[in-house]
């Protein structure tokens, strides 16, 4: 299977780079200036499978153009801004983007992110196509007091209301659920979701807050996802 990805970047040298970089890689690349741009790429493709979004750009900015972009599509999106620009990467994640990279970058180090956020993807749609099914002996599906997950549809409900996840979100509250009462710290939720070790949780701090707004009446009063202060995060028995 050839991905494709777009890449929406308005310096020129950094667009063509990386396009090239990733062409020799073997994927196909759709190329925006700005996110006007790149919403009209999405739109006219017949599918995008990751996109590399500048988060500073003339027309539409990255995060803009992320949430535009939510509102149809679940594929991955990776930022790029400055080291300087700590507050674009909280607002990225808090509206739907699921990696942050900051300029300048190595190419593998790009390369690395991009690959895992694939693989992650790649097991989604399988998901989603019913191509992974169940392991012998084993439900897909729980519950928690009104909250519901079913892993082989991948479709989550509170109240019987379908909520809508991102495959990160997903993968989250799944881990959690399937241990109703057990603190997962955030270093283990990480290292568990992405595959890899651990250096800053940030954004698991960032994916909780956004699928409790999605799960809960009250976020601020939450009846499922817990925090543990100084601990974890947990599913609470019902």
């Amino acid at each position: 299977m050839t991905y494709r990805i777009l890449v929406v970047e308005d310096d020129k040298e950094i667009l063509e780079g990386i396009s090239i970089y990733l062409r020799n890689q073997g994927y196909e690349v759709l190329q925006a200036a700005d996110g006007v741009e790149g919403l009209a790429r999405i739109e006219a493709a017949e599918e995008v499978h990751l996109a590399i979004v500048d988060v500073m750009m003339p027309r539409m900015d990255g995060i803009s153009m992320t949430m535009k972009l939510r509102e149809k599509h679940d594929f991955p999106v990776i930022f790029l801004s400055a080291k300087s620009e700590e507050i674009d990467k909280i607002a990225g994640l808090n509206i739907g983007g699921d990696d942050y990279i900051a300029k300048p970058f190595a190419p593998m180090e790009l390369l690395a992110r991009i690959h895992s956020q694939l693989r992650r993807y790649a097991r989604y749609l399988a998901l989603l196509s019913g191509g992974a099914g169940a392991e012998a002996g084993k439900s897909t599906r729980h519950a928690v007091g009104g909250l519901e997950l079913d892993e082989e549809t991948v479709d989550v409900g509170v109240d019987g209301v379908p909520v809508r996840l991102t495959p990160l979100e997903f993968k989250i509250l799944a881990l959690l659920i399937r241990h109703p009462g057990r603190v997962f710290p955030a270093d283990e939720i990480y290292e568990r979701i992405w595959n890899d070790r651990a250096v800053s949780t940030d954004t698991i701090m960032v994916h909780i807050r956004n699928i409790r707004e999605k799960i809960e009446i009250n976020p601020k009063q939450p009846k499922y996802l817990k925090v543990v202060w100084g601990v974890g995060y947990k599913i609470e028995k019902q």
